[in-house]
């Protein structure tokens, strides 16, 4: 996913910027840890699942829309690094346990 939404982004002559100002957004979801664990798993898990891109890609598509295309290859791109590094979808138990098994040391 990492190298599909650069490649993405490159081929629809993005402003590269623009990628790197927007590539760790998505992590502002961490804000809503502040809420407890269960909005928080929700907040990050909504922003780290591939269905918004993939509909924010689709919607640029569809209207000929280039700036929600690049946009999407971002979000894309930066599901793919977390994935890279072993952070999944987060469970409501906390956030050191994701689909992907426990990240972190333990304590």
């Amino acid at each position: 996913m990492l190298i599909a939404g650069a490649a993405a982004f490159h081929f629809t002559s993005g402003q590269w910027w623009l990628f790197a100002l927007l590539f760790f957004t998505p992590d502002l979801s961490f804000a809503g840890y502040l809420a407890g664990p269960k909005w928080g798993a929700a907040v990050y898990n909504m922003s780290h699942t591939t269905l918004g891109p993939l509909l924010a890609a689709l919607l640029g598509w569809v209207l000929s829309f280039d700036l929600s295309f690049n946009l999407a290859s971002i979000w894309l791109a930066h599901i793919g690094f977390d994935r890279t590094l072993g952070y999944g979808l987060k469970y409501q138990s906390g956030f050191r346990d994701t689909h992907l098994g426990r990240i972190g040391r333990d304590p």
